[in-house]
């Protein structure tokens, strides 16, 4: 079934008019590559990364006290009556779901946070992909970074220039 309507898409494009598909245009861009060169992006990051520095010194702060909690512990466990321990080892257990709870929390936190700041950026650079294939007459602007196309020949417009200046970047 599918070689038959591969068959019936080759003869259709066989009856189209030369004309026509000569005047078909495609551009290509490699928008990862342009995306991680623009400053937004690498503002973006920046603040990222500086928020993650946070999450992760405080993380680290807690588990410096977990383990400072932890090796008291140790040290007066075996003078301790049972019910102190059994309460000081519920504390520790406690103190170290906490921690893991934060670590999680951190990181869906960063990950919303690179959704909040990578969305206007996104929507920034397709805006202006759409611009430049409208002037330029293209068809298509297949985007290089996706490894999605196989081949591109020389007459393949290189877009990322074209994207650049619209967003005012060199």
């Amino acid at each position: 079934m599918k070689l038959i309507k591969l068959l019936v898409v080759i003869v259709a494009f066989a009856f189209v008019g030369k004309g026509e598909a000569q005047d078909l245009k495609f551009g290509h861009i490699h928008i990862q590559e342009m995306v991680n060169q623009l400053p937004d992006k690498i503002a973006a990051d920046k603040e990222l990364t500086t928020e993650g520095q946070k999450l992760q010194e405080q993380l680290q702060v807690m588990q410096q006290d977990l383990n400072n909690k932890f090796n008291e512990y140790i040290a007066q466990r075996d003078t301790l009556p049972d019910l102190i321990r059994a309460t000081k080892e519920k504390e520790i257990q406690d103190y170290e779901q906490r921690i893991n709870q934060f670590s999680q929390i951190a990181k869906t936190s960063i990950t919303q946070k690179e959704q909040q700041l990578l969305q206007p950026i996104i929507v920034k650079v397709q805006k202006a992909i759409d611009e430049v294939g409208q002037e330029q007459g293209l068809v298509y602007i297949f985007d290089i970074s996706s490894q999605v196309v196989v081949y591109h020949s020389e007459k393949s417009i290189d877009c990322a220039p074209l994207v650049k200046a619209k967003l005012g970047v060199q």
